[in-house]
């Protein structure tokens, strides 16, 4: 495979975890030796077509088991979920370059940039898992994550909105926090990470916020206002609840006005 959208099709379309993680890896290798071609010459398929394992059973947030860090057991429970969110992050990449066409080479060269990262994470995050005697899929894990992107299939702005800039800007809220936990808990691995994945969310969020904007732009929509009326459309529950990381969201983009919107 030498195209960016043969590559998307077998990672969104093939099951096994393994080889989506080589193929993720080998675009990104091949987009950084200018030998991966961005033509868009392949129709694109349905999101239903898109395929997940067999494992981790899936549950609706409600029937998900609560989880304790003060032990063992929560500890495993809490990064099956983190492992679950990665992998899912991975398809999200992937789908977001696949499913929308006639963006600038930018656009495709950005988010392979993080599919291949959210690879990393979930890469990393499983081989803590398997540390401590478990494997991604041995635990049910949150089945709402992939609903961003089936909801959002047919509008390039409603899922910027919805995955870089919400779901994915929630992990800058939460994550600090959590890191201090297992700064109090003396567990070092844990906290270095939860810091690498902090640290490239970080500018994922960021390139979600630029594409945005962009996007904005060339439709002749005002970008915090329109943010405003795709949150209210599309998230359940009319907005996200805070407490929101200001500085972080900043940083990656958000302005003041969103931020105030979002905390009033």
């Amino acid at each position: 495979m030498k195209n960016i959208f043969e590559f998307a099709e077998a990672c969104l379309h093939r099951t096994d975890i393994d080889e989506k993680l080589a193929l993720t890896h080998q675009a990104w290798q091949l987009l950084q030796s200018q030998r991966l071609s961005l033509d868009s010459d392949r129709p694109v398929l349905p999101i239903v077509n898109v395929k997940f394992p067999d494992r981790p059973q899936l549950l609706a947030p409600r029937h998900m088991p609560q989880r304790k860090l003060t032990n063992p057991g929560g500890v495993i429970a809490f990064f099956h979920a983190i492992a679950h969110v990665e992998f899912v992050a991975i398809y999200l990449a992937w789908d977001i370059l696949y499913r929308f066409r006639g963006l600038p080479d930018q656009f495709y060269q950005d988010w392979l940039r993080v599919a291949d990262e959210e690879a990393q994470h979930f890469a990393l995050i499983r081989a803590h898992l398997q540390s401590m005697h478990t494997d991604y899929g041995d635990l049910p894990a949150h089945s709402g994550l992939w609903e961003h992107a089936t909801d959002t299939a047919d509008n390039i702005l409603a899922r910027l909105a919805m995955v870089p800039r919400c779901m994915e800007a929630r992990g800058l809220d939460v994550t600090p926090a959590i890191i201090e936990k297992f700064k109090k808990l003396g567990d070092d691995t844990s906290v270095a990470l939860l810091t690498r994945i902090l640290t490239d969310e970080v500018g994922h969020v960021e390139l979600g916020s630029y594409w945005f904007k962009f996007v904005c732009r060339q439709q002749g929509y005002e970008p915090e206002a329109k943010y405003r009326e795709l949150i209210r459309e599309y998230y359940k529950g009319g907005k996200p609840k805070g407490p929101f990381n200001r500085e972080m969201r900043i940083i990656a983009g958000f302005s003041n006005a969103e931020l105030d919107w979002l905390e009033n």
